[in-house]
């Protein structure tokens, strides 16, 4: 007989994994402890070598499906005295240091039968859950993971949960939230103005179904924070959600009831299906099928559909019950934070809905839920929270001091690092505000906590003008560190991967302030994780009004038609043949903007690729205001999608040592192609081979002089599925091993993992 301490890190709380281990070893004849400690797990055991060796090969081979056991560290310890004569599980104990805890699990099957058992005695109880799902992240107030630090510590176990919880053959054996509808959280029904709740429990839900199937809009209080629902099948709903939400045209995500509805309302392949269905239940941006039962108003100027399955047993109820796709989205007006606080929801939720469908849980942390697509059959994360997030990543270069990243202004996260982790908060929105930042600071100082990452440098965007920045400022110079916003881009991407570089890097967004003091926003990079070298860009094109630009392509369009940076060839846009795009437009706005123009007032030059596609979407005809970032690529994008067309004239010159892309050719053919009658969805088509053909000659240019064949796709731009998978091929044709991001976003979402990388990179000793 031997005595073995074992450690196994990772995430390994929240996942079932102590009720794991004990039945594990038991099999093994094993006696002993496990218990939680700090973010990892401690078994002491006791047993034959050959049964603890068994023990430790198997811990991460069988675990739990949503454990994640990064080390496993076994010693031969003491005998103790005396000797245990079974196997048990422990009270936690806890401990300091940096530690994983795992994110909110959908509904499992076996508590969704449970659910709509009349014979069960959780039988359409909102809040069942067992060791291997329900909510995690969300009601965690602190570590070790145990009930008595999450905030169902408010809800004490009745009889028959605590004999559940206490019994190792049962499926709720230790776990956490369980709760059943004589011991755990209640619905409550409150019209709009009522403080005290008209319904409760089973007829809460009903007065909520009730109010969405005729049409009304309901504040429902979820896993992550309040959301807002009603009848995606209701044009008149839908409509009203859009007026109050202040959200007139963005899409709306659609919560189906099951596999069966989605495959009604989009074209799924495999890899879609399992996404929906994974642990996770993101919403997925897949093709939506034509004349389906959904309002027009759901998505409109775009062909695709964001789906996404119930993932909390309240989410189920409303759905079965109702039986038709509902649109589900954030609780809260456009650009400000979800709420969480019920106090909070009532002032600020109150004027856009018609009743609140709430609980007494108390939410602990912000989390919206997580949008994905499949690009080249692969999973790849749009907006990383819920379910996901705060899973830890990992670094290539390990932060040798811990590291917080403040990520960008927009679709905002942050990230702490220490050693080789990397956990990034989830998606908090764009970031613009008092109230916005108040979340900022609270989700910090609690993801601070619980994962032990205290910071001692701080990493940042160059931009003076961002919050986050003002926010670094405040700290000592040697404690910061600046780090550009396409290179953090690249980083992301390349760290994602493992790559520690060099490599080639593809940039290409809205805006970033450039290392030249300039806004740059299509570049084309040679990078690693340390330092930059541009060495490409798009051709410069002002801003007229600086962010009244960005929220009008039309002045996008005039500005590189008569104000777009000159070449080395004298030409310009002759204004007659664009009279009938500019007589589209207030004559007094097209005067003042070229006056602007002219005299470089409030028009700052810019190299943007996503500014360009504002332009190009304004010429079609596709959007000339946009209501939210990206509308105009939306609207290209679908435009050109199913399409195949010639590119478009354009040429590249080299000023400066840069690859640069003068855009003019290819304005003027759009705009010549429109004059002339030619199909708007062809033109848009050949506005993106265009940019395939530009960017792989670019990249080619720039492996030959440097014998890169890695190239790293990252920026905002790049959430352009289209785009991303004809570049990709047309790069692999040229011999270029192509990566592009899967598990952190692409856009700015994904800012904080990229500087988190470069500052470790940076912040390291030298070998």
């Amino acid at each position: 007989m031997e005595s073995w301490r074992v450690e196994v890190h990772g995430t390994v709380q929240g996942v079932g994994f102590r009720p794991y281990v004990y039945r594990l070893a038991r099999s093994l004849g094993l006696h002993g402890t496990v218990r939680n400690a700090g973010g990892h797990v401690v078994i002491e055991a006791v047993g034959a070598p050959a049964s603890l060796a068994e023990l430790v090969r198997r811990l991460p081979v069988e675990a739990p499906p949503q454990a994640v056991v990064t080390r496993v560290a076994a010693a031969s310890a003491p005998m103790p005295d005396p000797a245990p004569i079974e196997f048990r599980v422990l009270a936690s104990r806890p401990a300091g240091g940096a530690r994983d805890f795992p994110p909110d699990l959908a509904t499992c099957a076996a508590c969704l039968r449970e659910l709509f058992d009349p014979t069960d005695r959780r039988y359409r109880y909102p809040f069942i859950n067992c060791t291997d799902c329900g909510p995690r992240a969300t009601i965690i107030e602190a570590l070790p993971y145990d009930r008595s630090r999450t905030t169902m510590a408010a809800f004490p176990l009745c009889v028959d949960c605590a004999a559940e919880y206490a019994d190792p053959g049962d499926r709720r054996f230790h776990a956490e939230p369980v709760a059943c509808p004589q011991c755990g959280p209640q619905l409550s029904w409150h019209p709009t103005g009522d403080a005290e709740p008209a319904a409760v429990a089973e007829a809460a839900l009903t007065a909520a179904v009730a109010q969405i199937a005729a049409g009304g809009v309901v504040a429902l209080k979820g896993l992550g924070g309040y959301q807002l629902v009603c009848d995606a099948t209701a044009a008149e709903a839908v409509a009203t959600l859009r007026r109050r939400k202040h959200r007139p045209v963005k899409p709306f995500a659609v919560m189906v009831p099951d596999l069966s509805w989605a495959r009604k309302l989009a074209d799924l392949d495999p890899t879609e299906e399992a996404l929906l269905t994974s642990a996770a239940h993101p919403i997925v941006l897949a093709d939506a099928l034509l004349g389906v039962p959904l309002a027009a108003e759901v998505h409109p100027g775009t062909d695709q559909i964001g789906l996404f399955l119930p993932y909390t047993p309240l989410h189920h109820l409303l759905l079965h019950d109702l039986d038709r796709p509902l649109v589900v989205t954030s609780g809260n007006l456009s650009d400000e934070p979800i709420a969480i606080d019920d106090t909070d929801a009532t002032e600020r939720l109150g004027g856009l809905v018609d009743g609140f469908l709430r609980h007494d849980r108390v939410i602990r942390a912000r989390f919206d839920d997580s949008v994905t697509r499949v690009v080249r059959g692969v999973p790849s994360v749009v907006r990383r929270a819920r379910g996901y997030a705060p899973a830890p990543l990992r670094l290539p270069r390990p932060a040798e001091r811990a590291v917080l990243a403040v990520g960008g202004q927009l679709k905002h996260t942050f990230a702490l690092a220490a050693g080789d982790r990397v956990v990034v908060s989830p998606h908090l929105g764009d970031l613009a505000d008092t109230a916005t930042f108040e979340a900022f600071e609270q989700s910090l100082s609690h993801l601070s906590r619980l994962s032990g990452i205290v910071p001692e440098i701080i990493a940042h965007d160059l931009h003076p003008r961002y919050l986050f920045t003002q926010y670094a400022m405040r700290c000592s110079p040697r404690w910061r560190v600046p780090v550009q916003h396409h290179h953090a881009h690249l980083a992301a991407c390349a760290a994602e991967h493992g790559l520690t570089g060099p490599f080639i890097g593809v940039a290409y967004d809205g805006l970033g302030l450039g290392g030249d003091g300039t806004l740059w926003g299509g570049e084309i990079m040679v990078a690693d994780l340390v330092r930059y070298r541009r060495v490409g860009r798009f051709g410069r094109a002002p801003l007229p009004g600086g962010e009244a630009a960005v929220r009008r392509p039309a002045r996008m369009a005039l500005a590189y038609l008569f104000g777009a940076e000159r070449l080395g060839r004298a030409r310009g846009v002759n204004p007659a043949s664009v009279r009938w795009f500019t007589d589209r437009l207030p004559a007094r706005e097209v005067d003042v903007v070229r006056r602007m123009m002219a005299r470089g007032l409030n028009s700052p030059p810019a190299s943007s690729a996503g500014r360009l596609f504002d332009a190009a979407a304004s010429l079609l005809g596709l959007c000339d205001d946009a209501s939210y970032e990206g509308e105009a690529a939306v609207a290209l994008e679908a435009a050109a999608r199913g399409h195949r067309a010639e590119e478009l004239p354009w040429r590249l010159v080299y000023r400066d040592g840069m690859h640069v892309y003068d855009p003019v050719p290819t304005v003027a053919a759009l705009a010549r192609g429109v004059a002339e009658g030619v199909p708007v969805a062809s033109l848009a088509a050949g506005f993106h081979a265009t940019l395939v053909a530009v960017t792989a000659e670019m990249c080619a240019r720039v492996g030959e002089a440097t014998g890169l064949r890695a190239v790293c796709l990252s920026g905002g731009v790049f959430q352009n599925q289209l785009l991303s998978e004809a570049l990709g091929e047309a790069l692999r044709e040229r011999g270029f091993e192509v990566f592009t991001h899967h598990r952190v976003p692409a856009n700015d979402g994904g800012l904080s993992f990229g500087q988190a990388a470069v500052a470790a990179a940076r912040t390291a000793r030298k070998e």
